[in-house]
């Protein structure tokens, strides 16, 4: 190990940072982040400066003198190496901690690639031997690790103390915690319900103190998958359906999303499709009480978003009124998803003003809408499950005045790897749709924009 880990308490103490551009800002920035009183020399400050906290300027070059009483020393000035190397000899003369950017041969200590969920860090290096290798390992480190991290190791901190005065047995106590941080409590946490987890903890502390068990609480979580692309997922959402014991989803989640669900995890399919549901909308809803109150960790996974014609208000709605606790994951929206890998914007300011977002869903044959309010002038109208109703839809259209000629797009899989893309008006979609191998699913966007996918086009294949 050619270098120590240390993590130091810089809480209002002196740091010294010398130069006066965009590294030394950021040098700034993370002392002050840790607490710490900075002093920055330098002639004259770059703009990069304005986003740091108050701290001290000294207008001139440095003076051996700067180092009396300071905790560590930032260097960042690559425009005068002389002066870096002046600046860290005088450092070490006087046994202060010295990081010169970029040059660990002349550094007494490095800094690391920081993830920080505060007051969980994790701090990786390489040694300063392939810093690159650092960055990388932290942007995936980035995605693995919630924010709300942090929030949950200060609610352990703040139980800390009385945890160990009540479970003095260490093995007793060590299980508790691991409980605590892949339980309930934890998710509780994590979902921003402090006052559950607090509940939660209380009935944990109990039942060790009685030296009982206590059931394992159940819960839902209603994801949103996105449109189908895996990489349009969330980070919130990924975790979630690792977590899950059992996992309900539709039919239109698609395999590689369903691969980054726990290996391990029931899957119950009730997808529904017209005119063949396998399992009905209220008997979902009391699956995934069931489920829960059984202590199970339930993922609803639903494609596009829960809340966008996906009936997740229904299912939350029953988990409300028998007491399941469940968190909502929001996904993008087919809607979203779709139009932007097809190159179609939903607004813009030459074209649209609006977007309206409805369902081509036929009740009883007939597609119910206020079509007249459809057909504005500088407006997107963005059907959902179109596909079957869309003769029906342009018809209607057609019939309360929209001229002929305005533009149309249908997006088929779209963001998949085999997303097609047909376009044309609403004179001749209907006939286009007839000859093209369109399966769905599928969104309908009919609006002046579409028309700007010749030029804005960037993925998947063109009709």
């Amino acid at each position: 190990m050619q270098h120590l880990p240390a993590f130091l308490d810089l809480k209002d103490r002196p740091v010294l940072v010398v130069g006066g551009q965009a590294m030394a800002s950021r040098r700034c920035a993370m002392a002050q982040r840790a607490g710490a009183n900075v002093f920055v020399v330098a002639p004259e400050l770059s703009n990069d400066f304005e986003r740091c906290a108050p701290f001290t300027h000294i207008t001139r070059v440095f003076d051996a003198g700067d180092l009396e009483g300071v905790s560590l020393v930032y260097v960042a000035c690559d425009e005068d190496p002389e002066y870096e190397t002046r600046v860290a000899k005088s450092a070490q003369d006087k046994g202060v901690l010295v990081n010169v950017a970029d040059r660990s041969d002349i550094s007494s200590f490095i800094m690391p690639s920081i993830v920080d969920r505060s007051p969980l860090v994790v701090a990786i290096s390489s040694g300063g031997a392939a810093p690159i290798l650092a960055r990388m390992l932290r942007a995936k480190l980035e995605s693995l690790v919630p924010v709300a991290l942090g929030n949950l190791a200060l609610f352990a901190g703040k139980y800390r103390d009385r945890v160990k005065q009540a479970i003095p047995d260490i093995t007793r106590r060590r299980r508790l915690w691991e409980r605590v941080v892949d339980g309930a409590v934890a998710e509780s946490m994590m979902s921003g319900n402090v006052d559950l987890a607090e509940i939660r903890m209380e009935e944990l502390l109990s039942a060790a103190q009685a030296d009982q068990d206590i059931a394992p609480k159940g819960e839902v979580y209603l994801v949103g998958s996105g449109p189908g692309d895996p990489d349009l997922l969330t980070f919130k959402a990924l975790r979630l359906m690792q977590r899950a014991d059992v996992v309900l989803h539709d039919r239109l989640v698609p395999d590689g999303v369903l691969e980054l669900v726990r290996r391990d995890a029931d899957r119950i399919y009730v997808g529904k499709k017209q005119g063949d549901h396998s399992m009905r909308q209220e008997d979902i809803s009391l699956t995934l009480v069931r489920l829960a109150q059984e202590g199970k960790r339930v993922l609803r996974l639903k494609g596009g978003d829960p809340f966008m014609f996906g009936r997740g208000g229904e299912e939350i709605e029953m988990l409300a009124s028998e007491g399941v606790s469940f968190q909502v994951v929001p996904g993008i929206s087919a809607g979203n998803g779709c139009a932007a890998y097809a190159g179609i914007p939903l607004t813009h300011r030459d074209h649209a003003q609006a977007c309206v977002f409805v369902t081509g869903h036929a009740k009883d044959g007939k597609v119910d809408l206020n079509w007249q309010a459809l057909i504005q002038p500088n407006q997107t109208v963005v059907v959902y499950m179109g596909l079957v109703s869309l003769a029906q839809v342009i018809g209607e259209f057609l019939k309360h005045g929209a001229q002929p000629e305005l533009p149309v797009a249908i997006v088929d899989k779209g963001t998949r790897v085999d997303q097609k893309v047909l376009t044309g008006t609403l004179e001749n979609i209907v006939e286009k749709a007839e000859r093209a191998d369109l399966t769905g699913p599928a969104i309908v966007i009919i609006g002046r924009v579409v028309a700007l996918r010749d030029q804005l086009t960037w993925y998947g294949s063109t009709s």
